[in-house]
């Protein structure tokens, strides 16, 4: 998606949250009161780029040649206009850089619904796994609400008006069930929130535009896949992502299919 078209979209998104309604439509991410980080606190990170270098997305190493992300993050691309970058703390220098030989979103991805919202990258060559560039797990069950978990990117610092940063970021969230989020507690309700689905929440903190396809990770594993939200920490709404161990099957086979 060339950047005219991100910014009009974006410009929708900013719109649908200054009356109020849900941007589920704009699902470009949800990081909001986090920290600066390094890549080798998170050396499964990535970011995907366009070629001109334009970071769009964030992902996730799960082995030497394969990253996961968010299918509404490559429905405008084709394999040969992506790259990505990793092991590099600052978005756009430092780490390797490498191009996609192809690429694969789940045949069951609805962008209203924004269920099953997960896609597979095959590299073009395999890494070399270091203290920097390292894969994560993905995880085979989804930790129980409470759990603390932390997220990752190089999104925006806030909803409206905000710059991206150059050096990653993350923040520190509690994980929600599908059960949890979806009820009178929170403002979704149960209709938005799915099986394949989970959501993470405290208060004022929160993925944002541009963390999108990024990691959320709880014990050490991948839980989810940063997927979209009503606004960015905004109360009551949690951020909503795609939940890894509902999905872990699909990411495996098509990882080894491509």
């Amino acid at each position: 998606m060339n950047r005219l078209i991100v910014s009009f979209v974006v410009v929708l998104a900013c719109i649908a949250a200054c009356q109020g309604l849900p941007d589920t439509e704009f699902p470009f991410g949800r990081i909001v009161n986090g920290e600066p980080t390094t890549i080798e606190a998170h050396p499964y990170q990535v970011s995907i780029q366009t070629t001109k270098g334009s970071h769009f997305c964030g992902g996730s190493l799960i082995n030497s040649d394969t990253v996961v992300t968010a299918a509404h993050c490559m429905q405008s691309y084709k394999a040969s206009e992506i790259q990505v970058r990793l092991g590099a703390t600052e978005r756009n220098e430092g780490g390797e850089v490498v191009s996609v030989k192809t690429f694969k979103f789940h045949e069951g991805y609805n962008s209203k619904l924004m269920i099953n919202d997960v896609a597979v990258i095959k590299l073009s060559s395999p890494v070399r796994q270091t203290a920097k560039l390292r894969a994560i797990e993905l995880a085979k069950v989804t930790p129980p609400s409470g759990t603390p978990a932390v997220v990752t990117g190089w999104g925006t610092t806030c909803f409206l008006f905000c710059s991206s940063p150059n050096t990653l970021q993350q923040v520190e969230v509690d994980l929600l069930s599908v059960t949890d989020c979806g009820s009178d507690t929170y403002s979704y309700g149960q209709d938005k929130i799915l099986d394949t689905m989970v959501c993470a929440y405290t208060e004022k903190k929160d993925a944002c535009q541009g963390d999108s396809g990024g990691p959320l990770v709880a014990n050490g594993e991948l839980v989810g896949i940063v997927s979209w939200g009503n606004g960015c920490a905004k109360t009551d709404y949690p951020g909503v992502y795609a939940d890894v161990a509902s999905l872990r099957q699909w990411i495996e086979t098509t990882a080894a299919e491509l």
